[in-house]
């Protein structure tokens, strides 16, 4: 990623990727704080300032959950600074308890929540849309359609809360923070100097909190008495189809009606909470049709119809309440000119060619990561005890991989730690023995809690901490064990201070001593933990010069064709040939895992002359 630029003077125009432009626009907004917890499709926002907030004077942190981060936010403001908090659209609802209390406490310097949601769940578990629970907060919501709306929207927005002193949710979608576009620079503006004064309204108990509830009402009508939303909405188009849309929905729209021959009024609305009912009203009356195009659910839908009943106001609507426009999944041209053609009445036809069908193919695993030798011995040691049909709770990370054959350990997932509490559930209730796995990262976000209740309770089951240093699915984010420049956590001291007894740290690399360990805590009558600590393999490998990474082959003189190579150790470098086991020197890791006795007893993987 080409960052530098993301530094240049007012007037240039850059090439950059939609949560760069984010970026640019906290530095151009006078930003002073940041923080979050890495989460696709926002992760990049904190790839940039982790490398360049320095040099904008932003003093920016990766928080260990996200709700720590709202709250680091939170306080900055509290004292006159900018500030700004990001994350993935379900990381909101980590930060949910302290973001709701926002509106009651209002905030002083301006404070944006940003939100990349992920409509189509190209990387999550759920497609929420996170405008409802801006308005469920009742905080401003706006969404931009575009890399430069981006940037300017982070401006507008915290022009708008400093102004009315309400916290404003910036609403993204994956196809608007991860394509790239042209983006014009502009002027940096002077941040402001920390002024902090004791202020009950940052105290929620019960009598600052119903004070609170009329102050929100107020700072809500002023947004609308003071028309925020026209630096926001835009209208063009003369049509008596009225269509009114927003954010990402919005990018397929003109081009739809091109491929249909069709006309229609556009209205783009850029602040979706609290909308600008008046306007909006005003021109469904000069309407004969009425369409609502949306990303996500029908948010700005639900609330116009509500307003225009409460007028009387009687058209034709279409959208995704009555069954019009689909209630799942991102948008797209076709998908927007299929739909359109029904209401218009116009024959569509995509005049793609026939889609060609390819065969599925699961995810895998990084050649070398040491997840997979974790998950390998694990089969191997419940086999051999004779443990069949284990529950296994996995969690948010690379490792959920190991749902996947050869492995199948994966069978509750909701939720960044879920893996956990999860586990004292099925302890509580299940016959079958529970083996729970968990990464580093997501252990300090959100597993301490559950495994102090797991440990208080008495429950008995396996815990894995897979432990790479890294939160890598991601993108490489540091983790609390990341030093220096940090103070490193220890994840066995953070366990052992528990109270847990059975605790073991393991190299998954040297297998033969993982099996064993696995047995010892397989056979224990009490909770155990295991910590299977080996860096990230992708990490590793950038670390390494070509001359230190070893590239093997198999020795087919040797190979017995046991398969057991590529069938339960199914490391992805490994493939077959006229019914031979090769190994792909271009995906070869030189890990050497696969040459241990427990992999091949046969010593047939060697190195490649």
């Amino acid at each position: 990623m080409q960052s530098e630029p993301l530094l240049d003077a007012q007037g240039q125009d850059e090439f950059l990727l939609g949560n760069e432009a984010v970026a640019r626009g906290l530095y151009e907004a006078g930003v002073s704080v940041a923080a979050t917890y890495p989460g696709t499709p926002s992760s990049e926002i904190g790839d940039v300032l982790y490398k360049l907030s320095e040099r904008m004077g932003i003093k920016f942190e990766f928080a260990t959950n996200e709700k720590v981060a709202l709250e680091i936010a939170a306080a900055a403001s509290s004292g006159g600074l900018r500030s700004f908090v990001f994350m993935k659209h379900v990381g909101l609802n980590v930060a949910m308890d302290s973001f709701v209390s926002l509106s009651g406490s209002g905030v002083k310097g301006g404070l944006v929540v940003f939100s990349a949601d992920d409509p189509s769940m190209h990387s999550s578990q759920n497609e929420q849309d996170n405008r409802f629970l801006g308005k469920f907060a009742k905080t401003i919501v706006v969404e931009p359609s575009s890399p430069q709306e981006l940037k300017d929207f982070v401006i507008k927005a915290f022009d708008v809360s400093e102004e009315v002193g309400h916290p404003v949710l910036i609403r993204s979608v994956t196809r608007i923070s991860h394509i790239r576009a042209p983006v014009k620079l502009g002027p940096i503006r002077k941040k402001n100097e920390w002024s902090y004064k004791k202020d009950p309204s940052y105290v929620l108990l019960p009598e600052n909190a119903y004070k609170a509830q009329l102050s929100i009402a107020k700072r809500i009508e002023n947004v609308s008495a003071a028309k925020y939303q026209t630096r926001f909405d835009a209208v063009y188009g003369d049509s008596s189809t009225l269509i009114i849309t927003s954010g990402a929905a919005y990018n397929y729209i003109d081009e739809a009606l091109q491929m249909l021959k069709a006309s229609a009024r556009i209205m783009k609305i850029g602040m979706s909470f609290p909308l600008d009912l008046e306007r909006i009203t005003d021109e469904i009356r000069g309407a004969e049709r009425v369409i609502f195009v949306e990303e996500g659910g029908p948010f700005i839908e639900e609330q116009v119809l509500q307003e225009c009943a409460l007028h009387s106001i009687n058209k034709k609507f279409y959208g995704k309440l009555n069954g019009s426009v689909p209630t799942s999944y991102e948008m797209d041209v076709d998908r927007v000119a299929s739909f359109l053609s029904t209401i218009y009445g116009i024959p569509f036809n995509t005049n793609k060619p026939a889609a060609t069908i390819i065969p599925e193919r699961e995810p895998v695993l990084c050649p070398g990561c040491p997840h997979r030798a974790s998950y390998y011995v694990a089969t191997l040691a419940m086999k051999q005890l004779g443990i069949r049909n284990p529950i296994a709770p996995t969690d948010i990370g690379c490792y959920t991989l190991g749902y996947y054959q050869p492995y199948n350990l994966g069978d509750f997932c909701y939720s960044m730690g879920s893996s956990l509490g999860s586990s004292s559930g099925y302890a509580m209730s299940a016959k079958e023995r529970v083996v729970s796995f968990i990464g580093d990262s997501t252990f300090f976000h959100a597993g301490i809690p559950a495994l102090i209740n797991a440990y208080h309770n008495n429950h008995n089951f396996v815990l894995v901490i897979l432990d790479n240093s890294i939160t890598a699915m991601t993108g490489g984010q540091p983790t609390p064990e990341t030093s220096p420049p940090f103070r490193k956590v220890d994840i066995e001291s953070v366990v052992r201070g528990i109270g847990i007894k059975n605790v073991y740290t393991m190299d998954p690399y040297d297998l033969k001593n993982s099996l064993e360990t696995f047995k010892k805590a397989l056979k224990s009558d009490e909770l155990a933990v295991i910590i299977s600590k080996r860096e990230c393999a992708l990490e590793a490998d950038r670390k390494k010069s070509p001359s230190e990474t070893k590239i093997f082959q198999i020795n087919q003189d040797k190979c017995t064709q046991c398969y057991n190579c590529i069938k339960n150790f199914s490391c992805a470098a490994f493939y077959f040939e006229d019914g031979k086991v090769k190994i792909d020197p271009e995906l070869c890791d030189g890990c050497s895992v696969c040459t241990e006795p427990l992999v091949c007893p046969f010593n047939a993987i060697e190195v490649m002359d």
